[in-house]
């Protein structure tokens, strides 16, 4: 799947591609949600979560942050 693609969706991306996308484990990316670093994405009608373009963004500040520190 190509990655520009699945960020340009109307609905956002799945966790399992955000994951992907930055190789970092689900438990990580919900630790981070809960601990406040990234916002908690939008959810469907099946209320799982979509990450938008906002979130995406959010997270590289924290893997940029992260690289920074170690």
């Amino acid at each position: 799947m190509n990655k520009r693609n699945s960020l340009d969706r109307e609905h956002g991306i799945n966790t399992n591609e955000v994951c992907g996308l930055f190789d970092i484990s689900k438990a990580t990316l919900y630790r981070w949600e809960r601990q406040g670093l990234i916002s908690g994405p939008p959810r469907d009608w099946r209320n799982w979560r979509r990450y938008t373009r906002k979130n995406v963004e959010e997270i590289k500040k924290v893997i940029r942050a992260r690289k920074l520190v170690v």
